[in-house]
């Protein structure tokens, strides 16, 4: 069976709810990535930051990314996997909660993301067609 822990990309990090917009797109332009997940003082997930709320979310509204933190942008409940859970799980807790990207946690510890482009070097191009569509036909976030 195919596991989270292999399809996703490896060497996540956080980003403390504490640090700046700033700081998080300093963080993704290093990492070559678009969203990190927000980590609480106890390295919980409170959230997911995406450079699209870092430029919808403050930069278009005239807010100063150096002074919007990270947890100021968390919104709603934060969704992640375990590792070891099968793809299948994986696809129904994106599709069920119509996201793009999905942490993944191993006894409490962040080890990797799933994104759309890890989704879409492992499924087939049918199982890719089917989560596009159920996650991009009632959503425009995420």
């Amino acid at each position: 069976m195919t596991t989270a822990g292999d399809i996703m990309h490896r060497g996540a990090q956080w980003i403390p709810a504490h640090e700046t917009l700033d700081r998080a797109a300093q963080l993704m332009r290093e990492l070559n990535v678009g969203a990190l997940p927000i980590s609480d003082e106890n390295e919980r997930l409170c959230g997911i930051l995406t450079d699209r709320d870092i430029v919808v979310g403050c930069v278009a509204m005239g807010h100063d990314p150096a002074r919007v933190t990270a947890g100021e942008m968390a919104k709603g409940t934060p969704r992640w996997i375990e590792a070891d859970a099968g793809v299948d799980e994986v696809l129904h807790e994106m599709r069920s909660h119509q996201i793009r990207r999905l942490p993944v946690i191993d006894g409490k510890r962040l080890v990797g993301m799933i994104s759309e482009a890890d989704l879409a070097r492992h499924l087939t191009e049918d199982q890719m067609a089917a989560w596009a569509e159920s996650v991009y036909a009632r959503s425009t976030t995420g």
